[in-house]
């Protein structure tokens, strides 16, 4: 995806995150290319500004619907995060957003769990977990941002999912990997780079 590309799906995000959060609606459809009525998983993360501390971060780990749907869906979410307060409309100038377009998960498959470690490569995976009823994700920036190895991160991936930091280790758990190109903003509303 091209930077052009990215600063629509982040302008897509900001607006419908304004929509949602001024009058309680959600942002119609754009016109849009093809590239966003492709389907595709993403995640919309909002942070504070400037400290850039986590306000909120859900998405689509799989290609469920189509990319600007999707985009507007977890803006709206995101900005509902149950780990936080709802975002009010008085935060909007005190708040950057970024979206990360994901790949299809691929399962890693490994003859014993003591190799997914040399599967995994920091900085460009992203991981899922899968065991029983039990899932979580971590994008591939969240590693980088806490300088994890392979095993560090396979140990939160599975306290996210709510499960021992062991499990990713154990018999029925299936890991899978995918990539994300992640475009933010530089200040609120301001410059959209590549991440």
């Amino acid at each position: 995806m091209d930077i052009m590309h990215g600063e629509f799906a982040v302008k897509l995000a900001r607006r419908a995150l304004e929509r949602w959060t001024m009058k309680g609606e959600m942002l119609q459809r754009p016109e849009c290319g093809r590239e966003f009525a492709a389907k595709s998983g993403v995640f919309t993360t909002i942070y504070t500004y400037p400290k850039k501390e986590l306000r909120g971060c859900i998405g689509f780990p799989t290609p469920v619907m189509p990319l600007v749907d999707a985009i507007i869906e977890s803006a709206v979410s995101a900005a509902q995060d149950p780990r936080f307060p709802d975002i009010r409309k008085e935060e909007l100038k005190k708040i950057i957003v970024e979206v990360s377009v994901l790949t299809k998960p691929e399962k890693i498959i490994v003859k014993s769990p003591e190799e997914y470690a040399g599967q995994i490569k920091i900085g460009r995976d992203g991981l899922i977990i899968r065991r029983g009823m039990h899932s979580g994700l971590l994008l591939p920036q969240v590693a980088t941002e806490y300088a994890w190895d392979a095993k560090t991160f396979l140990e939160n991936l599975c306290m996210k999912a709510s499960l021992p930091p062991d499990a990713w280790s154990s018999p029925g758990a299936e890991i899978f990997r995918f990539r994300s190109e992640i475009f933010g903003e530089k200040k609120p509303a301001g410059k959209i780079e590549k991440m």
